[in-house]
Formats: C-alpha cells, structure tokens, sequence
C-alpha cells in the first residue's frame, strides 16, 4: 500500500477534528502557506500576508496556560524546514502551544491532550 501523503493525512485529519468538535470547528482552520504556485500567485498571495513557515493548522483555543494551538503536518518521516522551526519558536515564545504530527494517530492524541 502507498503511504498517504502529507495533504491525505491532513484532510482526515480535519475531517475527524470537524465530527468530533463541531461546537469549536470554526476556531480550527487551514492555513494554506505550502505548495507550488505559479510566480503570479505567489506574489499576490505573499502580498496579501501569506507567510513562510506558518503551520498548517491553526487552533484559536486557550487551553492549559497556552493561547491556542499550532500543528504542523507531516508525512511519516518528514522533518521541519528552518522557517517552520523558526516559527515554532516564535509561537512558543508567546506562550502558543506547537506540535508537529506525522500520522491520524499523532494528531488526535495532540488534539485530545490539548482540549482535554
């Protein structure tokens, strides 16, 4: 079987994350900052504050002491650009809370550990 790629995973993810929490579901969204684009559109899109590094998934949630929640999505086996862990550091730093899942499982046990 082929291993699913990061957008697979990502989009289970969401979904499972929009039936299980529906009442908080509009505080959790996508933030499409990845992918190839033509010069055109990336230019426009950086223009309008797309930013490098940003995570993909983004919850506006405070929980535990942190003010809402970062995940970064990855295949099994993928690592973070130096921009992503810039950001990282950058969202701990103002006390957000960050993770980086590989899989389904990684991310409702992140998402379940947060929320509580």
């Amino acid at each position: 079987m082929k291993p699913q790629t990061e957008s697979q995973i990502q989009k289970d993810c969401v979904k499972w994350f929009r039936e299980k929490y529906p009442t908080i579901e509009p505080l959790f969204f996508a933030v499409p900052n990845g992918g190839a684009r033509n010069a055109w559109t990336a230019k426009i899109m950086k223009d309008e504050g797309v930013r490098k590094g940003v995570a993909d998934l983004i919850l506006l949630l405070p929980r535990s002491g942190y003010a809402f929640l970062c995940i970064e999505m990855k295949k099994p086996g993928g690592e973070q650009s130096e921009s992503q862990i810039v950001f990282q550091r950058l969202v701990e730093k103002v006390k957000g809370k960050y993770v980086v899942c590989h899989s389904m499982e990684e991310f409702v046990k992140a998402i379940r550990e947060y929320i509580g």
